[in-house]
């Protein structure tokens, strides 16, 4: 996910503001969120329209622009803070918009940062289309769940890890059903207030968050990712700990309003948990929006130019006095394959993302070369062994079966 985050910052985004707006489900529609990719591309759509629709708005009436496009990447993101499913998304939107100058060429126009009534005027919009395309759709409250829900029928396992996850029950084990265990619910209530954020709307369960922005000139500085890390979606192994009894607790990144900081898994459990996580198969994780969409017509002049171009066919001439002189003078040119980009390199990323530059001696500051690699066993052996590092892999305990039924209430 770093390498992706590198690549947003160094080929995709131009050199212009981005706020993070995140769109969170209501409870209701999580489950069916969670394996029906049609229905959550749709409301995405929904989502990003909104908010470029709320963008435009203002730049007609701030800036005058009757014509503007808009640009966002957004990231499908199923973790919650607990390891909950919570299908939600993050989408990294251009904090203005683009309109034709004079000569036709795209311009940017920078917009002020938005209002809390002009959250609140995403998120009730976003609701309103959202509840109509449910109803089109017969998923809505007063329709058949059982007639729309095709999980529960054809992968019921399955079906049961997303309920029990969602609802933060146990999954599986002997105590299948009850609530996944916490630690810390002792509420400060002079924290509550704290807890506010600016630019934050709920409106009929749709949360709509848009209070972090990252300016051009930060997300570039001594060459890091920046803030752009927070769109990896992963498991913080740094947060989970292994108790005395075997349970796993995981830490939680913020305190919740009830005071919980912790949460307890029996380790079946915590494997119901990751799996449930696994995103539906054929389901695109990141989607770019408006300009900065690939057919866009704008994209390729508010990109980054990179120093190594790729995916675009280059045309070298061929030097004149290799040239025969019976050849017309559209034939003096070939295509070659197009260049790629080379990969990220782990040190690249490694400096970028933890400012730690593994080819800098940490003693006197000089340049760290590759001296030998070992690849005979034997030999590795014996230098980890006479620096005193474990030389052989932890043993891998065999796997228990363990059969998960799913709880009688699941498909509430």
């Amino acid at each position: 996910m770093a390498e992706t985050a590198a690549h947003l910052v160094d080929y995709v985004f131009p050199i212009v503001p981005v706020r993070q707006w995140v769109l969170s489900i209501p409870f209701a529609l999580r489950y069916r969120l969670a394996y029906d990719s049609g229905l959550l591309s749709d409301i995405l759509n929904i989502f990003i329209r909104v908010v470029f629709g709320e963008l435009r708005r203002r730049a007609r009436e701030l800036l005058g622009l009757k014509l503007s496009q808009c640009g966002a990447v957004t990231f499908v993101q199923r973790c919650g803070d607990a390891l909950n499913l919570a299908p939600h998304f993050h989408s990294l939107v251009i904090n203005g918009v683009y309109a034709a100058d004079e000569n036709g060429q795209p311009e940017f126009h920078e917009l002020p940062a938005p209002e809390d009534g002009d959250v609140v005027r995403v998120a009730a919009i976003v609701a309103e289309r959202v509840e109509s395309l449910l109803k089109r759709r017969g998923l809505g409250p007063d329709d058949d769940p059982d007639a729309a829900e095709a999980l529960g029928r054809d992968e019921p396992g399955l079906a049961a890890i997303y309920s029990a996850s969602i609802r933060g029950r146990i999954a599986s084990g002997p105590h299948s059903g009850n609530r996944v265990m916490t630690v810390g619910d002792q509420v400060d209530g002079d924290r509550l207030d704290s807890l506010q954020s600016s630019r934050c709307a709920t409106v009929s369960g749709f949360s709509v968050h848009a209070n972090l922005s990252i300016d051009a000139r930060d997300r570039l500085k001594t060459g890091k990712i920046g803030s752009l890390r927070f769109a990896a979606p992963a498991v913080s192994t740094e947060r989970l700990s292994e108790l005395p009894d075997g349970r796993l607790l995981y830490r939680l990144k913020r305190r919740w309003r009830n005071g919980t900081t912790e949460v307890v898994f029996e380790r079946s459990d915590f494997i119901a948990k990751l799996a449930a996580l696994a995103p539906a198969p054929r389901a695109h994780l990141r989607t770019y929006h408006g300009i900065l969409a690939p057919a866009a017509k704008w994209r390729p002049r508010i990109v980054p130019t990179p120093d190594v171009p790729f995916g675009v066919c280059a045309h070298v001439p061929i030097p004149p006095e290799s040239t025969p002189h019976n050849e017309s003078e559209s034939d003096t040119t070939e295509s070659a394959p197009p260049p790629r980009r080379k990969n990220y390199s782990w040190s690249e990323l490694l400096k970028r993302v933890f400012e730690i530059d593994i080819l800098v001696c940490e003693r006197c500051g000089g340049p760290v070369r590759v001296i030998a690699a070992i690849q005979e066993p034997e030999t590795a052996q014996k230098i980890l062994n006479y620096l005193g590092l474990p030389s052989r892999p932890p043993p891998i305990t065999p796997a228990r079966y363990e059969r998960c039924s799913p709880p009688d209430d699941f498909a509430s």
